[in-house]
């Protein structure tokens, strides 16, 4: 992600050289959990709630572990009316006798388990499903929940607006960090990564695009139904729509992957640049980080201005007109962050400290100024700088605490961290390590302790000390 409160303010190049939850209606109680089984003495437990991270307590859900989103969605813009049909299928984790899918918003109707009706009850945000029988370990299950209304985005402190977004002729989603329980049915956690099938009807003259690559459209009676599929593991706050008129541009990457990049109709003088260096950021990011980790790529530009961009997987959304330090920043989440993802929410660094790393990085290998001289820049600046405080001591790097994920901490500091670890270990440890990490943990979920015993053993230093200092202090730590 890269919200304005970021990009605005600094620009490494630019700088150097100029010096949501709503209650919906009672629905069914649940009926008591089951705990035999058939006969077997199996005892059958509830899943939790949440997967257990302090963060975001009840995002994510215990007992079992989703594979597939299938989700049928019938939109109309003018009147924000959804209409959806969510089918997940999923592994039983423990033996079950209830469980819970995380919605904050719209109506639920009736809730299936392997194709029989279920009992089904709302608390606050979650969905408390018990199926008619227990469900094994180990078994796959399907869940199928109908549900309806007017999806409505959520507020957050540190970022504005997110979740279903409304806009002149559609609407589009971004989700991240929980924004995708308020439009369907899921496990809301980065942990729970599952593929995606979406199956969207709009009204005829209506595009629909998404995550992953295109599965065809018909039309019938005034309404097209779109078909997409990601096909890659993904956290559920990288889920994306956007449904509107759209001018696309096809292509493809020095390596054949497909690109597929998108804007607005008030957005056409766009398209060109960021079809363009979408492809040329993939191209060079791949040297430096890896084999890009998905099968397309792309990008999206929606009609109206809001305060961030979002690294929505494979295709980012663009709520501003992008610059190439904003495309090779949400490209390069695409191998840290939704490739290789966080286990828990503190850890955000990982995502975007190694997002603003890369634009530094862009700069210093295309005639710009060099990640030193941008690190230099903010270590530098006196404490009558604006920005002092924000920076040094509010928070910690590697734990900035809920309300603080997309404030400058985790950004500019993150990206201070990385070149800190760079200078101590050299180029030749430093850029093995990101190719390493980003191939080791490809669709995986990690720690910062994780990162930091691989940055140990591939450069075969001592390095808490640097790492305790620029990710768990509230203090300007010494250089490296």
């Amino acid at each position: 992600m890269q919200p304005r409160i970021r990009s605005a303010p600094f620009t490494v190049a630019a700088t150097l050289t100029a010096t949501a939850c709503l209650l919906t209606p009672a629905v069914p109680a649940a009926a008591a959990a089951p705990t035999q089984g058939h006969g077997h003495g199996h005892r059958f437990t509830p899943g939790a709630p949440g997967v257990g991270d302090r963060y975001f307590p009840l995002e994510g859900n215990g007992g079992y572990d989703v594979r597939h989103y299938d989700l049928a969605l019938d939109y109309t813009p003018a009147s924000n009316a959804l209409v959806a049909t969510a089918r997940v299928t999923a592994r039983a984790t423990q033996n079950l006798s209830r469980f819970d899918l995380d919605l904050k918003q719209l109506t639920v109707s009736s809730v299936r388990v392997n194709g029989r009706a279920a009992a089904f009850t709302r608390k606050g945000q979650e969905l408390v499903v018990t199926p008619p029988v227990g469900l094994r370990k180990g078994a796959r299950f399907t869940v199928t929940v109908a549900y309806a209304g007017s999806p409505q985005p959520v507020q957050r402190p540190d970022l504005g607006r997110f979740g279903w977004i409304r806009t002149p002729d559609g609407a589009y989603v971004v989700c991240e960090p929980d924004g995708a329980s308020t439009w369907f049915p899921s496990s809301d956690h980065p942990t729970d990564k599952a593929t995606y099938t979406y199956r969207v009807t709009v009204p005829k003259g209506t595009q629909v695009l998404a995550n992953g690559e295109p599965g065809g459209e018909t039309t019938r009676g005034g309404k097209s139904t779109f078909v997409w599929h990601e096909r890659s593991p993904m956290a559920s706050y990288l889920a994306m729509l956007a449904i509107g008129k759209y001018t696309v541009q096809k292509g493809r990457t020095r390596h054949g992957t497909p690109v597929i990049s998108a804007v607005a109709p008030n957005r056409a003088d766009e398209l060109k640049i960021i079809h363009e260096k979408t492809i040329q950021a993939v191209d060079w990011e791949e040297k430096v980080f890896g084999e890009y980790p998905f099968t397309s790529v792309g990008g999206i530009r929606v009609g109206v201005d809001v305060a961030f961009s979002l690294e929505t997987q494979s295709r980012p959304i663009y709520g501003y007109e992008p610059d190439t330090a904003t495309i090779v920043h949400e490209l390069s989440h695409q191998w840290f962050g939704n490739s290789v993802s966080v286990r828990r929410w503190q850890d955000i660094w990982l995502n975007e400290g190694f997002a603003t790393y890369a634009e530094w990085l862009w700069d210093e290998q295309h005639s710009g100024p060099t990640a030193k001289s941008a690190f230099d820049f903010l270590y530098e600046r006196p404490e009558s700088w604006s920005s002092y405080k924000e920076l040094w001591l509010a928070r910690k790097t590697g734990d900035p605490g809920p309300n603080e994920l997309f404030t400058i901490t985790p950004y500019w500091r993150g990206g201070m961290t990385l070149h800190a670890l760079r200078e101590r270990i050299g180029d030749r440890a430093f850029f093995a390590l990101l190719k390493v990490w980003t191939r080791t943990h490809r669709n995986g979920n990690v720690t910062t302790e994780q990162f930091i015993a691989l940055a140990e053993r591939i450069s075969h230093k001592q390095l808490d000390g640097l790492f305790h200092a620029w990710l768990y202090t509230k203090t300007k730590p010494t250089k490296w």
